[in-house]
């Protein structure tokens, strides 16, 4: 926009930041905290006699060169009251800068902290810093309150103490709609034995001025002993020497913008005008009040009737509730009368069946005795069944010892082993799943993992593990090596369910010969005889189908 100054530091400068809370709306319940600044506990020194505290302030007054020096050198240490002096003021001419120089080093000379002892300049700042700081609090009082409204906590070794916030709210409306006070602020230095006052203020909320939304934003050196009052739009203080922060009063017929002009108001025909309609606005609601006034009297003579239709439009509405609900109950008495039948039917059907139930354990207790019986004799038979199997079972792993002998080498009682030729691996481990495949078929066992054998080509199958790529294995080396040691893996778990079956444990799922030789042994094992191989025979067809020659097996 052209109307607006491009250069954000050059309005910041010209334009100071306003509040924006009015001075008569400033109340203690907006007064959120207070701060000092530039805290000096100890009084300055004495002036001379028959001048104001405040003479040498003056702008106007005699500063001769003497003087100067004479108060520079009797002055204590504090921060400066104004502004203009903390600029330089350059030399007029070469003998004033001569006794700048002259004076510069003169106080260079005595300066505590430019001793060539380092212990003494350390000693004379730790007292200069002992006789700044101090321990401080405040008490905040009202007028017609004996006691105080507030009383902050001690913050000990500060000069620019800022204490905690605070609400005055809890106070009541008595104190927080009050726009004036009384504040005390109590110090004591290191020497001193007690808190004493060192301020007393009192003041009026709407004689503050406005220093900024913060402290970072007002760059002007603060006198001593300054107080700061924090409110919800900024820091606030009592200086005197600040420019009012306020608006200046608007004339009559003006109006101010938000950029600072002032606009004319509305005409004088306007203004008749709207008292105008104010009177036709004022004339309306005086009208509004007599029809009210008479509808309420036509009320009240009406009030029987009145009274009769309410009553008659009450008993119509509950009349019909009542029709509501004598129908609701009928509906709910007609459900209720579906479900006692449904219970009825129900309760029939189950003595029913509870009859047929007797009947058939009637029938169930006259059979008992006679499967009691049966159930003897066939524990009895099973019994004898097992006893047989046992023997069959011994007498085959006998014959499959014969067939397949398992024996050690001489001279290594302890050790089972097979030369490690490819054909000769392949031909045992072929009769080896050979064994294990009949020793499942005679135990009535399924191995998990199937085998089929076919002498030294046989293979077995993993249908258990997930993500195989392949499921059948060979029990004979090939080219892929890990295969072959999977095959053989998988054999040697068949054996170890083969155990696990007959109630043994194997001593190591590695030894393949070694746990079937055990297995066969514990099948074999008994204290009776082995049963004897039954006689039979093939019957030889011949012309006649009634006989035939029995021939017994060689």
């Amino acid at each position: 926009m052209e109307g607006v100054d491009s250069d954000p530091g050059h309005d910041a400068g010209s334009r100071r930041e306003r509040p924006w809370l009015y001075a008569s709306n400033r109340k203690l319940r907006h007064l959120h905290g207070v701060s000092v600044r530039n805290l000096a506990a100890t009084p300055p020194t004495s002036r001379a006699r028959g001048k104001t505290i405040d003479e040498d302030d003056i702008p106007n007054a005699l500063k001769s060169p003497s003087k100067l020096l004479s108060q520079k050198e009797t002055r204590p240490l504090h921060p400066s009251r104004s502004f203009s002096e903390l600029k330089s003021r350059p030399a007029e001419d070469g003998d004033a800068v001569t006794k700048t120089e002259s004076r510069a080093s003169r106080r260079r000379s005595l300066l505590p902290w430019n001793d060539p002892n380092p212990r003494t300049r350390q000693v004379s700042l730790e007292e200069i810093t002992k006789n700044r700081m101090a321990d401080t609090w405040i008490s905040i009082h009202c007028d017609g309150i004996f006691e105080p409204i507030y009383i902050s906590e001690v913050i000990e070794k500060s000069t620019n103490p800022s204490f905690q916030f605070f609400d005055l709210n809890q106070c009541g409306p008595v104190v927080s709609r009050k726009d004036s006070l009384t504040l005390k602020l109590w110090s004591k230095t290191e020497n001193a034995p007690e808190f004493a006052l060192l301020v007393e203020l009192q003041l009026n909320l709407r004689s503050l001025q406005f220093l900024g939304k913060t402290l970072e934003t007002f760059h002007q050196p603060l006198p001593a002993n300054s107080i700061l009052f924090h409110f919800p739009d900024g820091v606030y203080t009592n200086l005197t020497d600040l420019p009012s922060a306020e608006p200046p009063l608007v004339g009559a017929g003006q109006r101010v913008t938000v950029d600072g002009t002032t606009l004319p108001t509305s005409s004088y025909d306007a203004l008749m005008r709207l008292a105008n309609l104010d009177e036709c606005v004022q004339d309306a609601l005086a009208t509004r009040e007599k029809l009210e006034a008479q509808i309420e009297d036509i009320l009240k003579k009406n009030e029987v009737e009145l009274g009769t239709e309410a009553g008659a439009a009450k008993a119509k509405d509950r009349l019909s509730s009542i029709k509501q609900a004598v129908s609701a109950e009928r509906k709910q008495l007609r459900a209720t009368t579906k479900r006692k039948e449904e219970l009825i039917a129900s309760i029939k059907a189950r003595k029913q069946a509870m009859e047929r139930g007797r009947l058939a354990e009637d029938k169930t207790r006259s059979h008992l005795p006679d499967a009691q019986q049966n159930l003897v004799s066939s524990e009895q038979l099973l019994q004898q069944n097992s006893v047989e199997t046992k023997g069959q079972i011994r007498r085959i792993a006998e014959d499959l010892m014969l067939i397949y002998p398992i024996d050690p080498i001489p001279g290594k009682s302890l050790a089972f082993t097979i030369k490690v030729t490819a054909g000769v691996v392949a031909a045992a481990l072929g009769y080896t799943a050979h064994l294990v495949y009949l020793l499942s078929f005679y135990l009535s066992v399924t191995i998990p993992y199937p085998i089929s054998p076919n002498l030294s080509t046989s293979l077995i199958q993993d249908p258990v593990s997930q993500d195989l790529p392949q499921r059948t294995f060979p029990l004979y080396p090939v080219n892929v090596h890990y295969r072959f040691e999977y095959g053989v893996f998988l054999l040697n778990k068949n054996i170890e369910f083969l155990l696990n079956k007959a109630g043994v444990r194997g001593l190591d799922i590695r030894h393949t010969l070694p746990n079937l030789k055990y297995l066969l042994y514990v099948l074999t094992a008994g204290t009776q005889d082995i049963p004897a191989r039954k006689a039979g025979g093939v019957r030889r067809p011949s012309r006649r189908t009634s006989n035939s020659i029995f021939v017994p097996p060689d």
